[in-house]
């Protein structure tokens, strides 16, 4: 049995991939406990060479990468670079910790040699990149199982590992069966999931006596504080909620934003976000490509739907549409206001280009309807990023709340440009975040990755 994939935006059909049953499971385990022990013995430097080779052949093969990931995902196409980029400084990363990484984390060094990593639609290949780079470079072989709505790109990426021993990383595709497969396998050691909070807490409860790496999705926050400069923190939020088309689990979240100012930021959200280019993302100037399928476009309708009966206020979009004539799962990009404690976008996360917003009186009000209204999954941290003039208070009235990262002022995201301080398992593992953090820069600084992209268009 075979899947179509087509393009979200234009529905034209892009390639077929097979539906993997329990048989090509048994297979791929196979494989990668064949080829786990010669891989572990491979001296380190090898390792990190092979690695290396592999950042190289991504950077060879951009072009294709870009082209296959926009048309797949429905990703902009500055987007889809920003992914490759990341892809291939995971593999740059890990090669150069190859040697050390072990003795680093005797975690990594202990834990049985096949792991499995399965792949969430949203950011397909830094995630992929992450977890098999981090896994190659400790020693393991590695089985991974990509998206079902868009599995193309990351089986393109795979072709880029041509260069290691036959086993050491296998791909299966299918549906959420081969995903239970492989968690139960006896002859996986170790699961990297990100996705869904039911679906990790689902894998925690059957992949007993695995390693877990889980990254489960969960409602994060964003806080506008009343000193905060408006000129860079809307477009700061803007960018930051509706990132990937608002799809991804990192993107922003919730807004709360204190009263005396509300209407004004929503003003001004309104302007910024009312000229961003909703369109096929193959255009170098889109902002906002489509949704990943129709199923997600009709849950975030009802979602939206929910939320305005229960009393917010529509301030811009709220349903499908089809931008330039196209076809394809397109959403308006949508703003609501006056959302009250406990609604709906508290309680489920938006996978589209939606902005919530609920005043508050102060920072504290906000702290406390986050922390207890939203689902606070018990196998990964939520975040909140905070908006204000006053960088030291909010780090000193965080410092309570438990299990949750702080970004105050949206700091620096490092060497993996965009992408890289976003809350993906792999990458947040690989790069050694912590359960709780507090990240403190005194002032906003204009990013150049925000929108608009045409800014950002710009050949390979």
């Amino acid at each position: 049995m075979f899947q179509m994939i087509t393009n979200p935006a234009t529905l034209v059909p892009l390639g077929e991939v097979p539906e993997s049953g329990i048989d090509a499971v048994e297979r791929a385990v196979a494989a990668a406990q064949s080829a786990a022990g010669s891989w572990r013995a491979t001296p380190a430097v090898r390792r990190a060479a092979l690695l290396k080779e592999i950042a190289g052949r991504i950077r060879a093969e951009a072009q294709g990468l870009v082209e296959l990931s926009t048309r797949e995902s429905g990703l902009a196409r500055c987007e889809s670079l920003d992914c490759v980029r990341a892809a291939a400084a995971c593999f740059d990363f890990f090669a150069a910790d190859a040697v050390a990484l072990p003795e680093c984390s005797p975690d990594l060094d202990d834990a049985p040699g096949v792991a499995a990593v399965l792949i969430p639609f949203d950011l397909p290949l830094p995630v992929m990149a992450a977890g098999v780079a981090r896994a190659l470079a400790a020693g393991h072989s590695v089985v991974c199982k990509p998206p079902v709505q868009n599995p193309l790109t990351c089986l393109a990426l795979a072709r880029t590992f041509e260069g290691l021993p036959d086993g050491a990383v296998a791909v299966v595709t299918g549906g959420p069966a081969v995903g239970r497969a492989l968690v139960v396998h006896p002859g996986i050691g170790e699961v990297a999931f990100t996705g869904s909070s039911a679906s990790g807490l689902q894998i925690g409860a059957t992949a007993r006596g695995k390693r877990l790496d889980l990254e489960a999705g969960s409602v994060d926050a964003q806080i506008v504080c009343r000193d905060a400069d408006l000129d860079l923190t809307v477009p700061a939020v803007a960018w930051t909620r509706l990132v990937c088309g608002g799809q991804g689990r990192m993107a922003g979240g919730h807004l709360y934003v204190e009263r005396s100012l509300a209407r004004e930021f929503v003003d001004r959200l309104h302007q910024c976000v009312g000229f961003l280019d909703v369109d096929d993302p193959d255009k170098p100037s889109t902002d906002l490509g489509p949704l990943i399928s129709l199923d997600a476009a009709r849950k975030l309708e009802d979602q939206v739907g929910r939320t305005l009966r229960a009393g917010a206020k529509l301030i811009l979009g709220g349903r499908c549409f089809r931008p330039s004539g196209l076809p394809g799962h397109f959403f308006q990009p949508t703003i609501m206001t006056d959302v009250a404690a406990g609604g709906v976008p508290m309680r489920e996360q938006l996978l589209g280009p939606v902005i919530t917003v609920t005043p508050v009186t102060d920072l504290a009000e906000a702290l406390r309807i986050w922390t207890e209204f939203s689902p606070r999954p018990r196998i990964s941290p939520s975040v909140a990023s905070i908006y204000t003039a006053d960088a030291e208070a909010a780090g000193r009235s965080v410092q309570a709340i438990a299990d949750a990262t702080f970004r105050i002022n949206d700091p620096s995201v490092g060497d993996l440009g965009p992408f890289s301080g976003l809350r993906h398992g792999g990458i947040r593992h690989a790069l050694g975040a912590d359960r709780k953090r507090v990240e403190i820069a005194h002032a906003i600084e204009r990013k150049p990755w925000w929108f608009p992209y045409v800014d950002r268009a710009r050949p390979l």
